[in-house]
């Protein structure tokens, strides 16, 4: 039974450019994509995520929250920025309980520890369960507490990273992190119109890349350059992982990418042949 991770990347599902800004029209067209997918593959197990898009990440900007906690004002901030990340979690819950998508939204604050910014630990109980009784986990980027910083913040990607290291029925087949980009380019292509998208790449070619721009608007977790590092990574140290990196603009392409892996398009990274 094939554990799949899925997720809707802040730039996709919020405007970043304005400060908590979503898109809700786009959030229901996706639950949708979804709900039909998994009514035709009623046996794949499901983890869902989202970024934090222009919520978390302007006010985790504001406080540098990334680079740790060094003051009173640093909690003011954490507590600020895990307030702002759960409004859009709600969002997102509530339009895919309307759509028919069994979601159960588990905030990494609850339970995440961190070392120097490194996700250490994270409750896996109500994951694992959840996925066996074919409800929806929903996780997304959020704070955490760090023994050396005191508090900091966690991608999703890293989220996903820590939990696909935890064995079945954690382990996936294939990560999709979908946002407004079409994959990895050669250049940012919101920049540099000779930009040309790499179809797939090996973890090792993907950990050599150089030029990838950031992400358009506010991100504090590393941008397309970070998540590609860090899904490279993950490829190379578990068997069989195939990631792909796509779009979620164009109408049935999540829908597509769940149901016919072959035709997903984008990025993708894997070790095969």
């Amino acid at each position: 039974m094939a554990t799949v991770y899925l997720k809707l990347g802040g730039s996709l599902i919020t405007d970043k450019t304005r400060a908590e800004t979503p898109r809700p029209a786009r959030i229901r067209a996706l639950a949708r994509e979804i709900r039909e997918a998994l009514s035709q593959r009623p046996e794949m197990r499901l983890l869902l995520g989202h970024g934090s898009g222009s919520f978390g990440h302007v006010v985790g900007r504001k406080y540098r929250l990334r680079e740790g906690i060094r003051e009173a004002r640093g909690w003011e901030g954490y507590a600020r920025t895990a307030a702002a990340a759960a409004r859009l979690n709600r969002i997102v819950a509530d339009i895919f309980l309307e759509e028919g998508v069994l979601v159960v939204s588990l905030p990494p604050s609850a339970s995440a520890r961190c070392e120097d910014g490194v996700l250490r630990y994270m409750e896996t109980y109500p994951i694992r369960t959840l996925l066996e009784r074919g409800v929806v986990p929903l996780v997304y980027g959020d704070v955490a507490l760090d023994e050396v910083r005191g508090g900091t913040i966690v991608s999703t990607e890293e989220v996903f990273a820590y939990l696909a290291h935890q064995g079945p029925p954690l382990q996936p087949e294939r990560i999709l992190l979908v946002g407004e980009v079409d994959g990895v380019y050669t250049a940012d292509p919101h920049r540099d119109p000779e930009a040309r998208l790499l179809p797939r790449l090996t973890p090792e070619e993907a950990l050599r890349l150089e030029g990838m721009g950031g992400s358009h608007g506010v991100d504090v977790t590393g941008g397309m350059a970070g998540k590609v590092r860090l899904m490279a990574q993950l490829v190379r140290s578990i068997p069989g992982l195939r990631v792909h990196i796509l779009s979620g603009r164009s109408p049935g392409r999540v829908r597509d990418a769940l149901l016919h892996p072959s035709s997903a398009g984008g990025t993708e990274i894997t070790s095969d042949e």
